[in-house]
């Protein structure tokens, strides 16, 4: 198979700018994404587009009263993609739509024999005694639409005072997965289950809003202390050897701590059900049972690495893991399923906050190598230091 590469952008400058210059470098395919979920809604839901940005304009003033700058930086991507804010907004805030129980209601039919499965992904951090070369890396097979594939970019946020990022995103999306100069990797997972109506922040804020943080206790702090829309795993690594992971609920948090300095977590609860599921839980991911001994099995191999070139090709390899194929670790589309229902890894990341080298693949890791950003995560403002 031929190898894909990621598309890679740079934007600086104030909110707006940024945005801007987001909007223009990745227009065509902000108009992929926003033609992908409109066919993807229809199809699950009946929902029209226009329906869709009615029902994701709930987020707004939420996000703006938290996060004004961000609304700023989607009102800027919008002008250079000549698309509405509210476009953008849906697009970050797709999978609150697809999960609120207000959408449940109007589309019972639809989601009769299965609920939407939460966004399948696959995290770790290794370091210490996991890690031979002594390198502290995180990481993630992020898995998603199918469709989205050709949407995906890295993108790198340069944004004094705060600590520069490269992050995998959706084009459009302000946050998702990645890494900043302050030496802190976040990593994330869907958890799915359905809580009250209360309004809360779309993921992409709560993930952008974390990782613009200086260090590991204001990201936590931001973790602890906002009120998400969903159900959602985030996994924090440090350049200094140090991880923990919270599974976070409109409902509360639990967390974990990595064993021997390895952490893996997928897509089911692993830290404790939450009280307001704990009744009739069931994996909604359930391969996700599959995916993490899986992770956890293949990662050990990287105590016997000399070395960070070594240590890629042991990550890569264990995060092509196909047991349960097609729903394996390295995840590839389900024939038997309808076209927009098609899943797939879509990115398999590889951060070593060490070296701040940031790797990618566009696409399945047993199909792609890594790609090397051009860009390291300590260089530019916002430094590690």
């Amino acid at each position: 198979m031929a190898q894909r590469t990621l598309p890679v952008i740079e934007i600086a400058g104030s909110p707006a700018e940024r945005g801007r210059q987001y909007g223009e470098a990745v227009r065509d395919r902000i108009h992929a994404a926003t033609a992908y979920y409109e066919a993807a809604f229809g199809a699950s839901s009946g929902l029209t587009w226009q329906q869709v940005t009615a029902r994701a304009a709930r987020w707004l003033a939420p996000v703006r009263d938290y996060a004004p700058h961000l609304v700023e930086e989607m009102q800027g991507i919008a002008d250079g993609a000549a698309v509405d804010l509210l476009d953008i907004l849906a697009l970050n805030a797709r999978g609150e739509v697809m999960y609120d129980k207000s959408f449940a209601k109007i589309s019972e039919a639809a989601l009769a024999d299965d609920e939407e499965p939460a966004e399948g992904c696959t995290s770790y951090a290794a370091y210490g005694e996991a890690s031979g070369d002594g390198h502290v890396y995180a990481g993630q097979n992020w898995d998603w639409r199918a469709g989205v594939a050709d949407t995906v970019v890295l993108i790198r946020i340069v944004q004094p005072p705060k600590p520069t990022l490269i992050m995998q995103v959706e084009a459009g999306q302000i946050g998702r997965q990645g890494a900043s100069s302050a030496g802190i990797a976040l990593n994330a997972n869907g958890l799915g289950g359905r809580f009250d109506d209360a309004i809360g922040l779309p993921q992409t804020v709560v993930r952008r809003s974390v990782l613009d943080q200086v260090s590991i206790t204001d990201a936590l702090e931001v973790l602890c202390r906002t009120r998400a829309h969903i159900a959602s795993n985030a996994l924090l690594t440090c350049r200094e050897g140090f991880a923990v992971d919270l599974e976070t609920t409109p409902a509360g948090h639990g967390w974990m701590y990595p064993t021997d300095g390895l952490l893996v977590h997928g897509n089911h609860y692993q830290a404790g059900v939450p009280a307001a599921l704990a009744a009739g839980y069931r994996p909604m991911s359930s391969d996700s049972l599959l995916r993490v001994p899986r992770a956890e099995a293949g990662l050990r191999a990287l105590r016997t690495s000399t070395g960070p070139d070594e240590s890629r090709k042991i990550i890569r390899q264990a995060m092509s893991d196909h047991l349960g194929h097609p729903e394996s670790l390295c995840t590839h589309p389900d024939s038997r399923k309808q076209a927009l229902r098609h899943w797939t890894t879509l990115v398999s990341s590889c951060v070593d906050l060490t070296s701040g080298e940031y790797h990618a693949t566009a696409g399945t890791p047993c199909e792609h190598e890594y790609q090397r950003a051009p860009w390291n995560l300590y260089d530019g403002p916002g430094a590690h230091r």
